[in-house]
């Protein structure tokens, strides 16, 4: 139990749905795994890494460093190539569009916070 820092792809704090990378920012938010709530912290804005179809490690590396604080990464979509990247650095990401709510809901439920080993999916 505990504070958990995440990074969602988010604009409107309702909804993930940005695609990891095309996202613009980053809604950081704080869950509490005791009392099962959350609160956003801020929000970060990310240099997109990807451009025109094309991927830059360097990019990857940048977010990643933005969002250094945050035990995972939520996107609405995300490649293979890059979420293996992500994994291969010790990032761990989920892809689960859809209402911020359910998903903090559902990650909570699955004890994800916990969880040691690396996923992608939700």
């Amino acid at each position: 139990m505990g504070i958990h820092r995440i990074a969602l792809a988010t604009t409107d704090k309702l909804t993930v749905y940005q695609h990891f990378g095309h996202a613009h920012g980053y809604e950081i938010a704080d869950i509490d795994t005791g009392t099962g709530t959350f609160a956003f912290a801020e929000y970060r804005d990310v240099q997109m890494p990807c451009d025109a179809g094309s991927h830059s490690e360097a990019a990857f590396d940048a977010v990643i460093e933005t969002l250094s604080d945050c035990e995972a990464i939520v996107v609405g979509k995300i490649g293979p190539g890059a979420a293996e990247y992500l994994l291969r650095k010790g990032v761990r990401v989920f892809e689960a569009p859809g209402v911020v709510e359910k998903i903090i809901e559902t990650m909570l439920a699955r004890n994800l916070f916990d969880a040691k080993q690396e996923d992608k999916g939700n």
